[in-house]
């Protein structure tokens, strides 16, 4: 008998003494899955000649609006380099907006600019409609346990930003 929404699992199994193989299983699904996640916002950005990095930095500061680029650059682990690069695009194209701070003139605060919403309201719209079909494929036991899953693999340091964004916008 397998478990609803884990083929292959049967109800006799341990989720706690996993075999190499079906940690493997795992392995690929999240691959495969992060494809699904990812295909419709490459399919958008690819007319515009942006890529998933144009992507993030667009989600993220549509999270957290006048964010700075240091916070930015902690966000996303890229190189300072690879983010101006990101930025530089995104500020040409009218899609960002950078702003001197008020209080320390050497920060820069980002926003997006009203065609950047546009483009961040797309993107997120397209992974929502899949995830929204997925979690309720899957229930709402199965939307916990992976929500704890995904956390748990997070680095100490990646989690406590995850969880300060959860806490910021809630």
């Amino acid at each position: 008998m397998e478990e609803r929404g884990h083929p292959g699992l049967h109800s006799g199994e341990s989720l706690l003494f996993l075999t190499d193989e079906q940690l493997r299983k795992g392995i690929e699904a999240m691959f495969f899955a992060y494809r699904g996640f990812t295909a419709d916002p490459d399919r958008i950005l690819s007319g515009m000649e942006y890529g998933r990095a144009h992507h993030r930095a667009i989600h993220f500061i549509n999270r957290s609006p006048g964010t700075t680029v240091n916070n930015l650059l902690n966000t996303l682990g890229v190189t300072k380099q690879s983010l101006n690069r990101v930025l530089r695009t995104l500020i040409a194209d009218g899609l960002v907006e950078s702003r001197v701070g008020e209080k320390d003139k050497r920060e820069r605060h980002l926003y997006l600019t009203p065609e950047g919403e546009g483009l961040e309201q797309r993107l997120s719209d397209a992974q929502r409609a899949r995830m929204r079909a997925a979690y309720r494929a899957a229930g709402p036991e199965a939307v916990a346990g992976f929500r704890t899953v995904l956390e748990a693999m997070m680095d100490p340091d990646m989690r406590r930003q995850y969880l300060s964004l959860r806490e910021e916008n809630s």
